[in-house]
């Protein structure tokens, strides 16, 4: 992979979706945060289990939904691939997505020809070659901003739910799932470590916070304090 964080994958791109009708990439995406892998259909083993690891981390974001929050898209690397192998991998997937309304729109399997599949992985750094009928790819979802821009780069074949999670909070800029505040006490507590590739706590925000919250609760004990020491003016008793 050769990463580029920020920048904007092309969105006026043109693919064909699991029943054949033509895709805009950038309506594809939607309008909230996005999951972007690139696979093929006919991929005999890899394929077919990152993307069930895939599905099954996105079940475990706690109050981010893919029904409401978010979308996964997926684009075949392989410009030779068939409708029907769209169809198969997307039926196969939507299966699985109990109680998602419109599963073909929240995950949609697509396919290109080969100057849209070049210029796609080309915007977003995936370098894949071809050896006899299969292809040698990263493992690697591409997590982007709801306005087509690349956030962050998850490695492996399982994706750890919690990363997940920071991956689609920190794209969506904190504005998702059920509560906005503690997505950003999550945003302020972790940070995306680029050598282990995993969000992981960041420990001088947690002593910044932490002194902050020192200095208030000093700040409420001495007015406290000061309350209660406070000399009774005229007319008052003192007990003694």
């Amino acid at each position: 992979m050769d990463e580029k964080l920020g920048e904007q994958i092309p969105l006026e791109l043109l693919f064909k979706d699991a029943e054949g009708r033509t895709v805009r990439l950038g309506d594809a995406l939607g309008t909230g945060p996005v999951i972007l892998t690139l696979n093929y259909y006919t991929c005999p083993m890899l394929c077919p289990i990152t993307l069930r690891n895939l599905f099954s981390s996105t079940n475990q974001l706690g109050g981010i939904s893919l029904d409401r929050d978010f979308r996964i898209v997926t684009v075949s690397i392989d410009p030779e691939e068939k409708l029907e192998m769209a169809r198969a991998r997307g039926a196969e997937m939507h299966a699985m997505m109990k109680g998602v309304g419109e599963p073909g729109a929240r995950w949609p399997f697509l396919l290109g020809g080969g100057e849209e599949i070049g210029r796609l992985t080309a915007a977003v750094g995936f370098r894949y070659r071809k050896l006899g009928n299969e292809f040698a790819h990263p493992d690697v979802v591409v997590v982007l901003t709801p306005e087509g821009k690349i956030s962050r780069y998850l490695y492996g074949i399982e994706q750890d739910p919690r990363d997940l999670r920071l991956a689609l909070i920190e794209a969506a800029g904190g504005r998702i799932g059920e509560s906005t505040a503690m997505n950003r006490v999550l945003l302020f507590c972790f940070h995306y470590d680029p050598v282990e590739r995993k969000y992981a706590l960041y420990a001088r925000n947690i002593m910044k916070g932490g002194g902050i919250l020192t200095l208030v609760f000093l700040g409420v004990l001495y007015l406290a304090l000061w309350k209660r020491r406070k000399p009774a003016t005229p007319g008052e008793s003192v007990d003694r």
